[in-house]
């Protein structure tokens, strides 16, 4: 190497090759493994709901064919509502189906609706076996009510467990 009056001869400088593509670095695979799990959560919460919406809709299916079957007789149509209550009731309470009197009623004030609603529902085990007219279009609107908010409150408790 020869000294030239302006100083050393220098060779360019050279910048090292870019990093490869592949493989990616920790951090992506942790986001890749972030979102795979976030999609997948999601998959399984929109099934789940979707599980739990045609429930509810095949429940208040047969609401609405009790009320096309037996809407000439109020009694019939009592007693199957009745029925029905009581079975979705049974979530709650595994022996809702031998519950009479107070015990009925407190098995159906476990799900918060009105109080006009649990009023039309307890009447339902009267007019099961007297004739006496009742409000069918209110009474079957207070059965959706209260089914509406009795699958409700299931996810909700399922939610918490």
């Amino acid at each position: 190497m020869t000294m030239q009056p302006d100083g050393p001869v220098l060779r360019d400088i050279h910048v090292p090759p870019a990093p490869p593509w592949w493989p990616p670095a920790p951090g992506w695979w942790l986001l890749a493994a972030l979102v795979l799990m976030a999609i997948a959560t999601g998959v399984m919460v929109w099934r789940s709901a979707r599980r739990r919406r045609r429930r509810c809709d095949r429940v208040l299916a047969e609401v609405d064919m009790l009320a096309a079957l037996h809407g000439g007789d109020t009694q019939l149509l009592a007693t199957g509502l009745h029925q029905l209550l009581r079975r979705v009731a049974r979530k709650y309470d595994p022996t809702a189906a031998r519950l009479r009197g107070e015990a009925w009623r407190e098995a159906l004030a476990r799900v918060p609706v009105a109080a006009d609603t649990l009023h039309r529902l307890l009447a339902l085990e009267q007019a099961m076996y007297r004739p006496l007219p009742y409000d069918t279009d209110a009474t079957l609107s207070a059965v959706r009510d209260w089914l509406r908010a009795a699958l409700a409150s299931e996810q909700r408790r399922v939610r918490r467990a």
